[in-house]
């Protein structure tokens, strides 16, 4: 798996690995049922924290990209699609940043209701 970190961006190192890895799922480079390193060669392979990779790895599972199977290891999942996949990640990004600004869970519902309506409201006046 070839993952590079940019130390001058300010992206994260874990922002970082987490997209290239859903670039690899996406472009078909890491098919369904690979096996991803364990958290502590990856992370030792890039100069991270365990931590730092056990988080990207948890995220990539909350957001179903990969599956953990016990001690058996993290593998990339089956089942979705690059939209689903695209849009699971914008949704796990939207709770991590209502969870930063301390925003209730049922006020962040809220607002991503009212974005949703605003959008389609918007989308349906286009059409006409």
């Amino acid at each position: 798996m070839d993952i590079r970190l940019d130390p001058a961006s300010s992206t994260p190192p874990f922002a970082q690995v987490r997209a290239q890895i859903i670039a690899l799922i996406d472009a078909g480079d890491l098919p369904t049922g690979t096996r991803l390193p364990p958290v502590r060669t990856l992370a030792t392979d890039l100069g991270l924290a365990a931590n730092t990779v056990a988080r990207v790895y948890k995220e990539l599972e909350e957001a179903r990209f990969v599956e953990t199977r016990g001690r058996a290891g993290t593998f990339v999942s089956a089942g979705m699609d690059a939209t689903r996949a695209r849009a699971a990640e914008a949704a796990a990004a939207f709770a991590r940043a209502m969870r930063d600004l301390a925003v209730a869970p049922s006020d962040a519902l809220d607002l991503a209701r009212a974005a949703l309506g605003n959008e389609m409201t918007s989308a349906s006046r286009n059409d006409e």
